[in-house]
C-alpha cells in the first residue's frame, strides 16, 4: 500500500435510472438485476482498476498513473465495459419470462462513466481502507453535471480536463462543458455520447481472419489478462521490447485516436513499415495489415490466463496450398514466435515485480 500521496486516475461507473427504476418495481427483483450488473462492471474493470468500494449502484475504482501508460486504454475500457453493459441489459430482457415491472423495466437502465485524474492517499481505519483528497471529493461531484441536459444524452463518459490531458489523446466529437462546483471551483469536462459510440461500433465493418482462412497460426497462453496484453501489443514503448523495430510512431488517427483506419510507421534500420488497423475491437481482438500479410490477435479470457492467437494470411494470388508453407518459412525467417515468446516473458517478470510491491 502506498503510504504518501499518489498520483492517477479516479472511475466511477454509474446505473443511470436506476432510482426512478426502483420506484414501484419489487425490490428481490430489482436487487437481482443490480447485483448482475455490478458484477459484470466490476469484472470488466478488475484487470486495469482496483475497485475501491461500491456504491449503491455504482463502481468506484482507481488505479495509479504508472498502471495506465497507454492513456487511450482507459477510453477503450469505458467503451468495452458499455458495450457488455448494454449486451447484457439486452440478454437479460429477452431470457426472462417474469412480467414484473422490475423485469420489464430493465432496458430503462443505461450506465455512464467519470473519469478524474488526481490526487489521492489511501487511508486504512479498522481494517478498510479509504481514499481521500480534495480529488475524491470532485469525482463524485462530477457525476452532478448539466451534459444530459445540454445534449439530451443519457449514457455517456465524462472526462476532466485533468484526465484527457493525461491521457494524451481527444477523440473528435466530444462535448465540452464547465461545471461550477463549490469549494471546487470551474471544471472544464469533455464528454462522448455512448450511444452513439456503441452504434458505430455496432456498424463497423468486421475484418476478421477466421482459422480456415489463415495460412499460419500462432498460439500463446499467458498468465495475464487482456487489458494487459493489450497494452503490451498496442503501447510503442513496451513493442519496442520485443519486436525487432527500432522505432514507432503514430501517422494517421482517424477521429483523433486508435482505430480501424489508423495507421503506424515502424522502422528497422533502413526498412520502414508502414502497418494499417483494418478492425479494432479492445481485449478482444484487432486486426492490421502489412505489406505482406494480414494478422488478426485474437484475446480469450481462460482461467487464470489469457490465450492468444496470431492468425497470419499472406497478401498473395496464390493457393493455400502454396500459401500456407511459405508463410511457415516466412514467419521462421522473420523469428515471429520467438518475439512474440519474448512478450509472454516480459509480461510474466511484469506480474513477478508487481507482486513483489504488494
Amino acid at each position: 500500500m502506498e503510504n504518501g500521496t499518489s498520483h492517477g486516475y479516479l472511475l466511477l461507473a454509474d446505473i443511470s435510472g436506476y432510482t426512478s427504476y426502483l420506484a414501484g418495481v419489487e425490490l428481490t427483483h430489482a436487487r437481482d438485476v443490480l447485483t448482475e450488473l455490478l458484477e459484470l462492471i466490476v469484472g470488466q474493470m478488475k484487470p486495469l482498476l482496483t475497485i475501491a468500494e461500491i456504491e449503491g449502484d455504482a463502481v468506484y475504482a482507481y488505479a495509479p498513473e504508472s498502471k495506465v501508460q497507454r492513456g487511450e486504454t482507459l477510453l477503450e475500457l469505458c467503451e468495452s465495459t458499455y458495450l457488455a453493459f448494454r449486451d447484457r441489459v439486452e440478454s437479460v430482457r429477452r431470457r426472462t419470462t417474469c412480467q414484473c415491472n422490475a423485469c420489464k423495466s430493465i432496458p430503462n437502465l443505461d450506465l455512464k462513466f467519470v473519469v478524474h485524474y488526481g490526487e489521492y492517499l489511501l487511508q486504512s481505519v479498522s481494517g478498510i481502507t479509504k481514499l481521500v483528497g480534495s480529488d475524491i471529493n470532485l469525482v463524485h461531484r462530477l457525476l452532478k453535471n448539466h451534459v444530459s441536459e445540454a445534449t439530451g444524452w443519457k449514457a455517456y463518459a465524462l472526462f476532466s480536463d485533468a484526465a484527457l490531458t493525461q491521457m494524451k489523446v481527444k477523440p473528435e466529437g466530444l462535448h465540452e462543458e464547465t461545471e461550477h462546483y463549490e469549494h471546487l471551483g470551474e471544471v472544464k469536462t469533455h464528454s462522448l455520447n455512448l450511444h452513439a459510440r456503441y452504434k458505430e461500433l455496432m456498424d463497423l465493418r468486421r475484418v476478421f481472419i477466421s482459422p480456415e482462412d489463415a495460412d499460419l497460426i500462432m498460439s500463446f497462453l499467458i498468465p495475464a489478462s487482456p487489458i494487459t496484453i493489450w497494452g503490451w501489443m498496442n503501447e510503442p514503448e513496451k513493442r519496442l521490447q520485443w519486436e525487432t523495430f527500432d522505432d514507432i510512431r503514430p501517422l494517421i488517427r482517424p477521429g483523433g485516436r486508435t482505430g480501424a483506419g489508423a495507421r503506424n510507421h515502424c522502422a528497422h534500420g533502413k526498412n520502414v513499415v508502414a502497418e494499417t488497423i483494418l478492425d479494432w475491437r479492445p481485449f478482444e481482438y484487432y486486426t492490421v495489415e502489412f505489406p505482406m500479410a494480414v494478422q488478426s490477435r485474437c484475446l480469450e479470457t481462460e482461467p487464470d490466463r489469457t490465450r492468444l492467437d496470431i492468425k497470419i494470411k499472406l497478401k498473395m494470388p496464390l493457393p493455400q496450398r502454396l500459401t500456407r508453407p511459405l508463410a511457415q518459412f516466412m514467419f521462421k525467417q522473420f523469428k515471429a514466435a520467438r518475439q512474440f515468446e519474448t512478450m509472454v516473458r516480459l509480461i510474466a517478470e511484469q506480474a513477478v515485480g508487481d507482486e513483489s510491491k504488494v
